[in-house]
């Protein structure tokens, strides 16, 4: 026992009880101007004329989950009602509409409408209404009482997508004695792209980005770097439809142990020309980076 404690106290003096890591090989951490152009260069070929890249700009990617908890927030969900639904205690008492249309527009920021395949009131019913698959608390006696279900209207709610934000077609379920409405997004999933994902063994550079006010050649962003890193500058590779962005980090650790801690901060990089609406490539995944420093 007290080798345990003894092990813990010096992982905090940066010492070594197995606990600490050295920076991966992967990305583009730690490479020369000329090395990070070659990887960006590969980046933006991969990218350009993908079919992640014709999704992204002309598809439908949600950037969140289609229904992460499926309440619109008027205010607080008592405990009670997220018990309940998650342990599945959900019961129809009223006739769900049988006459919704099969498709429905969807207005993208840049004006242009698109036609989606809609969800049936009892479709999305019988989806949220199965217990979760992992269920930590069972539902006790005093405490999980029968969500009742007495009507269902077709509206719409905020969804965040590659192309910005939209209002999408959801249901909206009234439940017996809860002042919010259980929602529901109508979008039939075959009319969703997945978000496409890092291959493994990638490492994230840029996590994020805004553009830099009364300075439209200057991005600042979200980076991310190890306790034994030295931060040396930013990089950005630019073609007429990207701008591949990296920030140059270099271990100063001299092959001492570092303790696994990821910090971030931001920092500016400076563009050739304004952004305007080219995309914005993470160098170490070579996938899109997000607008909007508090969205993540």
């Amino acid at each position: 026992m007290r080798r345990i404690f003894a092990c813990l106290s010096l992982v905090l003096l940066l010492t070594s009880c197995g606990w600490f890591t050295q920076r991966s090989a992967g990305g583009s951490h730690g490479l020369s101007y000329d090395e990070f152009e070659d990887r960006a260069r590969e980046v933006a070929e991969r990218w350009q004329g993908s079919a992640d890249d014709r999704a992204w700009r002309e598809g439908f990617v949600a950037l969140e989950v289609l229904n992460p908890h499926g309440w619109n927030h008027v205010s607080r969900i008592p405990a009670w009602v997220n018990r309940s639904s998650h342990n599945g205690a959900w019961r129809l008492a009223a006739q769900l509409p049988t006459d919704s249309p099969d498709r429905a527009d969807v207005r993208w920021p840049d004006n242009e409408v698109s036609q989606v395949p809609l969800i049936t009131a009892a479709s999305a019913y019988e989806k949220f209404s199965k217990p979760a698959d992992l269920i930590e608390e069972e539902c006790p006696a005093k405490g999980c009482w029968p969500l009742r279900v007495t009507g269902a209207k077709l509206g719409k709610v905020p969804l965040e997508t590659s192309r910005g934000t939209i209002q999408v077609p959801a249901w909206l379920f009234t439940v017996e004695g809860v002042e919010q409405k259980k929602v529901h997004v109508a979008v039939d999933s075959s009319a969703v792209t997945a978000r496409p994902e890092r291959v493994q063994g990638d490492i994230e550079e840029v996590m994020a980005f805004d553009l830099v006010a009364g300075k439209p050649d200057e991005l600042l962003l979200r980076y991310g770097y190890g306790a034994c890193d030295t931060v040396h500058g930013t990089r950005a590779y630019e073609t007429e439809q990207l701008v591949v962005v990296d920030v140059e980090e270099k271990d100063s650790s001299s092959g001492k142990p570092c303790l696994l801690i990821r910090k971030t901060a931001t920092i500016t990089v400076t563009l050739a020309r304004p952004l305007g609406d080219r995309l914005v490539l993470d160098s170490g995944t070579g996938l899109p980076v997000l607008r909007g420093l508090n969205k993540r």
